[in-house]
């Protein structure tokens, strides 16, 4: 229920940039590196520092470790732009919007890229500090189990799923975000999972 609540399944159209979100999830670049090659967008950058969850696995930092990714797959270097600071997804925003500024790249439309429950956060973030461009959400596109293979960890990503469910309003909430529906068996989806200990990523 959460997984579906959260996949915005945008038809997905050519951008001006595509932004890679950082996270724990390499999935992140290989949809960028992806949708890069079927001509989605023209430049991607990469955003992302650490977190105690990607200090391990990605050492050199998210968006550093997504560019050698697309990088190995084709992407040229001078299609790639490096934001390797942002820590949180305003962040991740607000910084890549200065350094397409800065490299005076004119962005009405954005492809956002990002882990598979993070979409809908994402775009409410997006719609509230970027409103003036049209954006679109993807992500690499897994089912449920298929995803919890891919990390390995099933109940990091059911924490984690519960952790961006409770965002969704407490963001908006809070001023960081748009607000969005949560439909009633969302709640409850969300209620039981709680119920059940998966809490380790709620606010």
């Amino acid at each position: 229920m959460l997984w579906r609540y959260h996949d915005l399944d945008h038809e997905l159209s050519p951008c001006d940039v595509g932004i890679g979100l950082g996270s724990h999830d390499l999935g992140v670049a290989v949809i960028a590196t992806r949708l890069f090659h079927e001509g989605l967008f023209p430049w991607v950058v990469f955003t992302g520092a650490n977190a105690p969850t990607t200090i391990e696995r990605f050492p050199r930092g998210e968006a550093v470790h997504y560019r050698e990714y697309a990088v190995e797959h084709g992407v040229p270097t001078e299609s790639i732009l490096v934001e390797p600071q942002a820590t949180n997804t305003a962040q991740n925003l607000d910084y890549s919007r200065r350094l397409l500024a800065e490299r005076q790249i004119p962005v009405r439309s954005v492809l956002l890229m990002s882990r598979p429950y993070q979409q809908r956060r994402a775009y409410a973030t997006c719609k509230l500090m970027w409103p003036e461009v049209d954006v679109v959400c993807a992500s690499n596109p897994l089912e449920l189990d298929d995803y919890v293979r891919s990390i390995g960890d099933p109940r990091r990503v059911v924490d984690m799923l519960v952790g961006d469910t409770q965002r969704i309003e407490v963001y908006a909430e809070r001023g960081f975000a748009v607000p969005q529906e949560v439909p009633d068996e969302v709640r409850a989806a969300f209620d039981r999972l709680v119920a059940a200990g998966y809490t380790s990523r709620l606010i």
